[in-house]
Order: structure tokens, then sequence, then C-alpha cells
């Protein structure tokens, strides 16, 4: 048993995106992956987390898939109003957080993240709820970083060795998120993820580097490598 289960978390799942990239003929939330759909194997994988008491799901209200779902009946699955933007839905699935008194941690997940491992989950939560503020799971940019011109041709080189890709999870206190996301939007500024909602506010969140196979799919090619993540982690899991 880790440390981490000794805190009460709640996780949070924009779900609202149309995912245009994919060129699908739904979002790619609801493409199938290995008999289920992607956001079923995404709020499967948070719900068999030990510290994880309930995942908010914001979803558009003319979504006509969700419902359908066998997880979409799960008592610790929760239905909220997504929005046209992902800071929108999160601040929608915070709110209800806050009135609802779910917990003191709030842990944002992409919806097209199926192959997040519990030992990420474990390092996160390790490395980040001391902080008494948040930080997200991150990994080193690899490959040599180019600056375009408008024209697309290269501007410069950038130094890759203090760039990260950001991931998710992404774990912050209720209140401070709430707070950064409602300021945030209220201002106009320009919120990518979390993390640069409590960026705005003068906050350093932590950086915890995750595993590169926690990919988030948006492109067609990127299922074929999902699925095989997936299969890999259940081979792992029952060996």
């Amino acid at each position: 048993m880790t440390s981490s289960l000794n805190y009460s978390i709640t996780a949070i799942v924009p779900a609202a995106g149309v995912g245009s990239r994919m060129k699908a003929d739904r979002p790619k939330q609801y493409l199938l992956l290995n008999d289920k759909t992607v956001l079923e194997h995404t709020i499967e994988q948070l719900l068999a987390y030990p510290a994880i008491d309930n995942v908010i799901v914001a979803v558009s209200d003319t979504d006509p898939y969700f419902n359908d779902l066998t997880v979409a009946k799960n008592k610790r699955v929760i239905r909220v109003s997504g929005g046209s933007e992902r800071a929108d839905s999160v601040l929608s699935g915070l709110a209800y957080a806050k009135d609802n008194h779910l917990s003191e941690w709030v842990m944002v997940h992409d919806a097209a993240r199926p192959c997040i491992r519990h030992s990420d989950i474990d390092k996160l939560i390790k490395n980040v709820i001391p902080s008494h503020i948040g930080g997200i799971l991150a990994s080193p940019v690899r490959d040599t970083m180019k600056q375009a011109t408008f024209e697309q041709q290269i501007n410069k080189t950038i130094d890759r060795s203090v760039l990260w890709h950001a991931l998710t999870p992404q774990l912050f206190t209720t209140e401070l998120l709430y707070t950064a996301l409602k300021t945030g939007l209220e201002q106009g500024l320009s919120i990518t993820d979390e993390s640069s909602a409590i960026e705005f506010m003068g906050y350093q969140p932590k950086l915890i580097q995750g595993r590169s196979d926690n990919l988030k799919i948006t492109q067609p090619e990127d299922l074929e490598l999902a699925e095989y993540y997936l299969q890999k982690m259940k081979k792992e899991i029952y060996k």
C-alpha cells in the first residue's frame, strides 16, 4: 500500500471535445479500442485507483453517446455539463466538486489518455501533495526543437534541456484550481491546461516525470499504438 492511499481525490475528465483531427464519425473519446471506447478505458483506469473516490466527466449537453456507456451507470461516475473549451469543462467539474464538498484535491485527466498507469499516479501524488499547491506529469523533450517563422522557416534552435511535454493527470487543490480557472476565463487568458491557469496566478507547479507511453490519442495512428500499450499493461497485471 502506498502513501497515496491516505488521500481522497476526485478525478475530473473533460470530455466535451469533438476531436476533429481524427477525421472520424464521432468524437475520439468514443472510438473503439479493444472493444471498449477510449473514454471507458480512461474512466475505468481512474476508478481502479484506490485514492480516487469519484470521477466527474464533463460532456456536452447534446452528447448522444455517454449515457449508453456501461461506466455511465457507475455510482462513482458523475456527469456534468461540458463547455466549448477545456477550461470551461474542467471548471464545471470543479464547481460540482466544490458544491458537494467531495475532496480537497482534484486530479484532471485527458479523456483521450487511456494508458495512464497507476505507478505514475502514485508518483504524482507522492511528490505533489506535500507542496500544498499542485503539479503535473510531464516528459522531457527528446528531439531537437526548432522555432519557426510565420513563413515556416527555421528561426532558431531552442535549448531542449529546459523543455517538457505537459501530460495528465494534473493534480491541484480544489479551491486553488477553481479560483485560477475562474479568474483566467474572466480575464480572457489563453488556458491550454490546468497548470497554465495556476501559473497565471504566480505559482510554480511541480514537474513530475511520467512515462512516455501515457500518450494522448489525437491522430488516427495513435489508436493502434494505444491498443498495443493497453494489451501490454494487461499482460503485466496478470503475470
